[in-house]
């Protein structure tokens, strides 16, 4: 069974991330299942560190950008807005090019929190970061 309150459009849902940070380092968003959702983002100039390799906050920046669009995606947002309240991250290899992919699953999906575990991971599959989201969930 889905998770998702609605139908998920992607093209729709990656035009949304436009003049954002997420828009500026291209992360978007590639697949969605009933209960995840992958996204991408490039390992270049703007997501590598001074020494060549991929910036251990631009991987908390797709983590929890990955995170956001997923509680967004859950709730109804005419009466929610989602923001983060907390997030934990540790980076376990290099990358110095290509993509890395995030994939966001529920490990909790509550009235007032979201908690979400983020995997990414380069090209090969190989584990890079694995991270913990945890999101606010506020009526307006």
């Amino acid at each position: 069974m889905a998770i998702w309150s609605t139908t998920i459009d992607l093209e729709k849902l990656n035009s949304r991330s436009k003049g954002s940070m997420g828009g500026f380092l291209d992360i978007e968003m590639v697949e969605i299942g009933n209960d995840f959702m992958v996204g991408r983002m490039p390992v270049d100039e703007r997501t590598k560190q001074p020494f060549g390799v991929l910036h251990g906050g631009a991987s908390v920046v797709l983590a929890e950008s990955i995170g956001s669009v997923a509680s967004i995606c859950v709730v109804d947002i005419t009466k929610f807005r989602c923001f983060g309240l907390e997030i934990n991250s540790n980076h376990l290899r290099p990358v110095t090019s290509g993509f890395v992919y995030a994939k966001v699953t529920p490990l909790h999906l509550g009235k007032t929190t979201h908690v979400w575990d983020i995997k990414i991971t380069n090209e090969e599959g190989k584990l890079v970061n694995v991270s913990r989201l945890t999101m606010a969930i506020v009526p307006f």
